[in-house]
């Protein structure tokens, strides 16, 4: 008795719970690797706006004029926008000098949770495929393997070859989940870890803005008490 087990004969006789388990874990895996490539992009297009943004604002050029170029662009979003946000809100409080330092640190802190936000966009996606997919396919394997043997409940003699297209139908579930899962598991832990470093460099800069506007408003402050 010869036994037709190639994959696509295996996957055209399963039972159909099984082939809708096969489904979803391939759904979930084609998402997933389309979530992987956006965050991949907007990862490295992030840091990239940050390098650029940083040389501009360390070159010595005037904050207002800066300020000016921000705030018409379109597309802004990253540094630009924890810094546009910043010095909107100095300009708006600067004839309050005790409530500066405060309110344009506060602002800046909305700017960057907002950026946090859209940085971590299709993390959660990512881990839920990566923790659920084994789970998904293992519950596939688990009824493809039942199904087999329920099969064999009106057979005198059971073979090897009987129930072997079965279980092999049945683990190819199991394949296919740990399939969707390994990379979604890797590129979250791998992106989790680059947006902590972009969100710790938007950080750094609010520190660093609120610092320089410190100085900038305690130095103002002391040319004012000596006229």
């Amino acid at each position: 008795m010869s036994v037709d087990l190639s994959l696509y004969r295996l996957i055209m006789d399963a039972s159909l719970i099984v082939q809708l388990v096969m489904v979803i874990l391939v759904v979930a895996s084609v998402l997933s690797w389309l979530a992987i490539l956006v965050k991949a992009r907007t990862i490295k297009l992030a840091h990239r706006a940050a390098d650029d943004f940083e040389e501009r604002f360390w070159s010595g050029v005037d904050l207002a004029h800066l300020y000016d170029g921000v705030r018409r662009k379109t597309d802004m979003s990253g540094m630009e926008h924890v810094f546009s946000s910043g010095f909107k809100e100095f300009l708006r409080v600067r004839q309050h000098p005790p409530h500066v330092v405060d309110a344009t640190h506060r602002s800046m802190r909305v700017a960057i949770a907002r950026e946090s936000e859209d940085l971590e966009r299709y993390l959660q996606f990512l881990a839920t495929v990566g923790s659920t997919s084994p789970y998904i396919g293992l519950f596939g394997t688990v009824w493809g393997i039942m199904h087999a043997f329920l099969g064999l409940s009106g057979v005198q003699q059971a073979t090897l070859a009987m129930v072997a297209p079965g279980i092999a139908e049945a683990l190819i579930a199991t394949a296919l989940g740990l399939f969707a899962a390994i990379p979604a598991v890797i590129a979250y832990n791998r992106f989790a870890t680059d947006v902590d470093r972009v969100i710790g460099r938007f950080e750094n800069f609010s520190d660093e803005f609120v610092a320089l506007l410190a100085r900038q408003t305690a130095g103002r402050g002391a040319a004012d008490a000596r006229e």
